[in-house]
């Protein structure tokens, strides 16, 4: 048996790709921070827009496709975070700005007592009861009469504001957010608690016996996912102006998200991203034909799932090993005295 030199075990937890993507990512991030300062106010209105798409699927993806847990009532999150936002802008004399955050931190403290009622119920249940829990908001916000009812009402709190410090501001709130809200969910996936999270997504019961506290996690990560709902519910309404339950509590926002993150890839940073702009894009050029254009996305969704069962990105990451944001670990090996790299292989 020939005697191997001792080895120096490693990890990796990036690749070439990822380093000059963070490289990139910063660059596009300052020239964009610029916009405001050349661009037209379109494209800011534009860029507001993708953001918020982005953002809720990035939630819905961090509470379906990495935590197992499958909600079509997120809506009831980006509704409330809207309309609490409104009524500190409109009623309590908070700068709409300020109340972005406010509204999102609202979101998620209301998530803790909907948790005790949602997570009574599993698998199709749950899908279900998010959704019931979502039209009870709806109809809730639909008898205040104060803040409009059922037709809704308009943020009065801007009227002070000239519309382009209103544009350039909500623009670059925008930015910040969908920033924080990358950086936020890879620094957690690549922690030991987005393993945890990862664990009870395949195997709750597997989960718990190794000592991973199951409901405080799934706690945890509904909370989060509800703030960062209702933070892309606020940041909207404060872009659009104006607000009705119909608009902040419709199910087309998470039909939307799941589009977005099918398309991209279900499990990955990147999913929700890819799906974002295709769904922008797919909104942006052919919403004029009406029912088609629904058509159309569902086609698009039918054809991903029978042949991109990963979708989009996870297709283009099995072919040719792209990961832009990589959260898995890779076991390597060093012979000191070759220096060579060798990956273990099963």
């Amino acid at each position: 048996m020939t005697n191997m030199p001792p080895s120096i075990v490693a990890v990796e937890r990036a690749t070439a790709v990822s380093r000059a993507a963070l490289f990139a990512g910063i660059a596009i991030v300052l020239v964009a921070a610029s916009l405001p300062l050349w661009g037209e106010s379109s494209w800011m209105r534009e860029f507001v827009e993708i953001a918020c798409y982005f953002i809720f699927a990035m939630m819905w993806n961090l509470l379906a496709g990495y935590g197992g847990m499958v909600s079509i009532g997120q809506q009831a999150f980006f509704g409330f975070g809207g309309y609490v936002m409104l009524m500190l802008g409109n009623f309590a004399g908070v700068n709409p700005f300020v109340a972005i955050p406010l509204g999102a931190l609202a979101a998620g403290l209301v998530a803790v007592p909907v948790s005790f009622v949602a997570f009574r119920l599993s698998g199709g249940y749950f899908a279900i009861g998010t959704w019931v829990i979502a039209e009870v908001f709806r109809l809730s916000f639909a008898n205040v009469s104060a803040v409009g009812g059922g037709s809704g009402t308009t943020l009065t709190a801007l009227r002070g504001i000239d519309k382009a410090t209103r544009e350039s501001t909500t623009y670059w709130m925008a930015l910040a957010c969908v920033v924080a809200a990358i950086v936020l969910v890879y620094l957690f996936l690549r922690s030991k608690r987005g393993l945890a999270l990862l664990a009870i997504r395949d195997n709750e019961v597997a989960a718990e016996s190794q000592g991973i506290p199951v409901a405080r996690m799934k706690l945890a990560v509904y909370v989060v996912a509800a703030f960062g709902a209702g933070l892309a519910g606020a940041l909207y309404f404060v872009g659009n102006l104006r607000i009705s339950p119909d608009a902040a509590f419709s199910v087309n926002w998470t039909a939307f998200a799941i589009f977005m993150v099918v398309i991209g890839g279900i499990g990955r940073i990147e999913g929700p991203l890819v799906g974002a702009l295709i769904f922008w894009a797919l909104n942006k050029f052919l919403s004029d034909y009406g029912t088609w254009y629904l058509l159309g996305l569902g086609l698009l969704a039918i054809l991903v799932t029978l042949f991109f069962k990963q979708g989009l990105w996870g297709f283009a990451q099995q072919r040719w090993g792209w990961s832009l944001f990589p959260t898995q670990r890779k076991l390597l090996r060093t012979l000191p005295q070759g220096s060579a790299l060798l990956r273990d292989r099963p």
